[in-house]
């Protein structure tokens, strides 16, 4: 396993992340348990998760499973979504993120949550009043950094620069969503990442199992996140995304690959990428998923990958300086 430093923070994470939206959910207790013991031995040290996992008890899980090796991890949860009946039990307010907290560190049964992340930008609380809660949360002991989840660049850099004006704790990471089909962050996430030194912690390197080559447009799996979850269904339904995931599974096997090992290995390989999350419903599948270490991804290969889906659109309408950047 590859070690990498998280942004300029100075830790190190693991190249492949572990996610554990499925603890509790698709893999029970005993099943949890086994996935984690696999990725442990394969060298994996940061561990994802998020207070809405399975209503909480993706977070219990977890802090269970931690508890003989808690120094040796870097655990992230999250903050943002609906954990209860409570009109104010959602979103970045200072209030419900200090209750968030320490409902979180009671279910992880750890003192600190190493990486605090942003699920997502809420419109309706003043970012400074978040960022914050934030430093006040660092300051406390009680979360070692701050990231954020599915924020924009310029959400990003907004915030970014109300901490260097007010002197608050910065974010250190941020995770997009980003694979073969899904290549938005590579606009302006992506580029303002390597710029910042931010980490880049990137979700659904799969596809919601897409591009793990086990599904044709006539045919799903049996059970699966594109069959029965209706938000994966409306975000990979497109047919341009189904055929170039026939096309990239093609490729995998011709050249000897998982198509899944390789997906995680293409997303691995861009230069602003720390660490692709994996997630699984039982030890089979992230036998698969840790193959992606062992792909030696060469500039021509990640070429012809790149080059089975539509390439994202220039930030700007001067694409034409993106093959000649000294034009005026």
């Amino acid at each position: 396993m590859e070690y990498r430093l998280l942004g300029d923070t100075g830790i190190r994470i693991s190249s492949l992340a572990l996610g554990t939206m499925t603890f509790g959910r698709e893999a029970d207790r005993k099943e949890s348990a086994a996935i984690f013991g696999r990725c442990r031995d394969a060298g994996i040290n940061c561990f994802d998760c998020a207070n809405v996992y399975s209503n909480g008890e993706a977070e219990k899980i977890l802090g269970e499973l931690i508890a003989g090796c808690r120094n040796e991890l870097v655990i992230t949860t999250k903050v943002a979504g609906k954990t209860g009946g409570d009109i104010n039990a959602r979103g970045l307010s200072r209030r419900h993120m200090m209750e968030a907290v320490e409902a979180s560190l009671r279910r992880l049964k750890t003192d600190r949550i190493d990486l605090y992340i942003l699920h997502r930008f809420d419109e309706q609380t003043q970012l400074e009043e978040t960022l914050r809660a934030l430093d006040d949360l660092v300051s406390q002991g009680k979360i070692l950094y701050a990231g954020a989840s599915n924020f924009s660049a310029w959400q990003m850099m907004k915030a970014l620069g109300i901490s260097a004006r007010e002197g608050l704790t910065a974010f250190k990471c941020i995770q997009p969503m980003y694979n073969l089909v899904k290549r938005q962050a590579e606009v302006e996430i992506l580029p303002m990442a390597l710029s910042e030194r931010i980490g880049v912690i990137a979700y659904n390197p799969l596809g919601g199992g897409l591009l793990t080559g086990k599904y044709t447009r006539t045919k799903g799996l049996e059970v699966g996140r594109l069959d029965a979850n209706e938000m994966y269904k409306s975000r990979y339904g497109e047919t341009w995304m189904h055929d170039a995931a026939a096309h990239f599974a093609d490729l995998a096997r011709k050249e000897g690959f998982s198509p899944a090992a390789l997906a995680i290995a293409w997303v691995a390989h861009h230069p602003a990428v720390t660490a692709p999350i994996l997630g699984a419903r039982n030890v089979a599948q992230i036998e698969e998923a840790l193959k992606a270490v062992e792909i030696a991804m060469t500039e021509e290969l990640y070429a012809r990958i790149a080059a089975l889906s539509p390439a994202p659109p220039s930030p700007t309408d001067r694409s034409e300086t993106v093959k000649s950047p000294n034009m005026i």
